[in-house]
């Protein structure tokens, strides 16, 4: 063979298995197998020990997927959904106002008051507290309304028939907790925010039993992503398996 012929043979060579590599590439996609995921997580949900657990379960089974997280509060999530930024979240609202995202519930998990660890009502330890006798109390919101954790705060204080005492807002869960340490005020969290251990912050359950932080997960119902598909049948099998905490 002369070596020009030996030459177009290697070039041949390389562009078959680059070929190759292309249809396996594009079978792995169509499988769910590669491809990208931009996931967004509500600041609260990670404390959860189920997302990152499914995060995890989907990443080991799927390791050629790139997961992109993004962190923010339900407001943050509509616009990037609004922007087709955003595949699929972890929320803390039942609602997502976005066009064509629908939310199907994970868990349930408790709320608990976290409140100053001077505070009167944290000398009693583990003992139960009921809302209504912290309807003095200032509370501090996380987030603005229309978010998770925002409205069931409310709602769970109407339920003990008061209107909650609206002290300094927080942005977020770790300045909500800040502020709390502070002795700014007292705040409703999920169960499983006991984990962030903060100085100057006690933690009690509470006597009522509606007081329940939402988690569910949030998508396009239009979306075709075979990648998206299959982290919602991994994420939702899981959650049958742990329905509350």
């Amino acid at each position: 063979m002369t070596v020009a012929g030996q030459v177009l043979l290697s070039e041949a060579k390389a562009v078959l298995a680059q070929f190759d590599r292309a249809i396996d590439a594009t079978r792995r996609a169509a499988r769910g197998e590669q491809g990208t995921l931009c996931i967004g997580i509500a600041p609260t949900a990670p404390f959860n020990p189920f997302v990152p657990d499914s995060i995890r379960c989907f990443r080991e089974a799927n390791p050629r997927v790139c997961l992109v997280l993004h962190e923010g509060l339900s407001n943050d999530i509509v616009a990037q959904f609004n922007n087709d930024q955003m595949d699929v979240a972890f929320v803390r609202a039942p609602q997502i106002h976005a066009d064509g995202v629908i939310v199907a519930p994970l868990q349930e998990e408790p709320l608990v008051v976290a409140l100053p660890s001077h505070h009167r009502a944290a000398r009693t330890k583990s003992k139960a507290v009921s809302l209504k006798s912290l309807a003095n109390e200032q509370f501090i919101m996380i987030g603005p309304a229309g978010t998770g954790l925002h409205d069931e705060t409310i709602a769970a204080c109407h339920r003990a028939a008061f209107a909650p005492r609206l002290g300094q807002p927080a942005p977020r869960i770790t300045s909500a907790l800040g502020l709390v340490a502070a002795g700014l005020g007292i705040a409703l969290v999920p169960s499983t925010m006991q984990s962030a251990r903060m100085k100057g912050v006690a933690y009690l359950p509470l006597a009522d039993a509606s007081a329940k932080a939402f988690l569910g997960l949030a998508w396009r119902r239009d979306d075709p992503s075979p990648v998206l598909k299959k982290f919602l049948s991994l994420v939702r099998a899981m959650a049958k398996k742990r329905p509350r905490i």
